[in-house]
């Protein structure tokens, strides 16, 4: 039993709807059916066919993880699909072999999976973290035992962070900025936990024009920090924020107790920040509630952070020393 890992792009449906259908998917959409392919050579002539610009140097390592897809990976196989759009990691099971069939016109070339586990990116190991963080869309986990720390965590036999440390990066073509924001997200969770997390959701809002009040360390009625606009905080929008350091996905149930707290406060809209983001349900009713209801995961966290840290203060820099660094993007990845 191999394990996979299939990314997929920033933005678009494609994960959403792989978690809805139980599915994996890979795009190049211009492709038709696959299923007839027998030999990587006609698979080279056929995306030649239909992607004539592409960079020649850069043709083989795409055919070959689209020919990996198709050929290479095999049902009972394990898939690991880290999310873009939320800061997770979803383990399945690949129950079937490739399929073409358009569920939308960014979704054609599938595999149908079983979903096993949702993990929180901050609970994995850094270094497997680091083996994840490739430029590649479709590939083996072979380096820094990722392949055995993924079956040994499916099994629960080994917890979250329990792996050796970080071994040199071997894999040439990786995101720098993937494993950056990889190493920021499990140092916010190393020193901002319980209320500090709380601290830094109102530095936040500080720095984006918002007058706050934050609730004292212990219980707070479900009340962390109210926020407005203004220069007194009259205006509107009044804000009601709960705020969650769980690793673990929050349920329905604290979408629900947000917004009653929101009805008893007067608050126009409700922030839920959930460090290790929402089960699906919880998930599901946020979205019913999208006009007045957003959240933050971890990953929302860091990128608040990002946008906003020259307004912090010096204190709170001082605390979460971060540098920004200008690098080259390579065109032809």
């Amino acid at each position: 039993m191999s394990v996979w890992a299939i990314k997929g792009r920033k933005y678009g449906d494609l994960e959403q709807i792989s978690l809805e259908k139980n599915i994996v998917a890979i795009e190049w959409n211009e492709l038709p059916d696959l299923s007839k392919i027998s030999k990587k050579e006609e698979l080279d002539n056929l995306y030649l066919e239909k992607y004539p610009n592409v960079n020649k140097k850069a043709l083989p390592i795409i055919t070959s993880q689209i020919w990996r897809f198709l050929k290479v990976m095999q049902k009972g196989d394990l898939v690991v699909l880290p999310l873009q759009t939320q800061s997770l990691v979803v383990i399945g099971e690949v129950i079937g072999d490739y399929e073409y069939k358009v569920i939308t016109p960014n979704i054609k070339h599938i595999r149908p999976v079983k979903w096993l586990k949702t993990i929180p990116r901050s609970s994995i190991d850094q270094n497997i973290l680091n083996t994840l963080s490739t430029l590649l869309n479709v590939f083996k986990l072979e380096k820094n035992n990722a392949e055995n720390y993924f079956k040994e965590l499916l099994k629960g036999e080994i917890l979250p962070n329990h792996a050796e440390k970080s071994q040199k990066i071997e894999e040439e073509r990786i995101n720098i900025e993937e494993i950056a924001k990889d190493q920021i997200i499990k140092y916010v969770e190393s020193k901002f936990k319980g209320h500090n997390l709380t601290r830094l959701i109102q530095e936040i809002l500080n720095a984006r024009g918002y007058i706050t009040w934050m609730s004292p360390p212990g219980p707070d009625g479900g009340v962390d920090i109210l926020a407005a606009p203004g220069p007194l905080g009259f205006d509107r929008p009044r804000i009601c924020v709960q705020v969650k350091s769980w690793t673990s996905p929050v349920g329905v149930n604290v979408v629900h107790e947000l917004m009653g707290v929101m009805k008893k406060t007067g608050a126009d809209q409700g922030l839920l920040v959930a460090w290790g983001g929402l089960t699906v349900p919880a998930k599901n009713e946020a979205k019913s509630q999208f006009f007045t209801i957003r959240v933050w995961d971890q990953g929302d966290i860091i990128e608040e952070i990002f946008k906003n840290y020259d307004k912090f203060s010096e204190d709170l820099q001082a605390e979460l020393p971060l540098k920004r660094i200008w690098t080259l993007v390579n065109e032809e990845e």
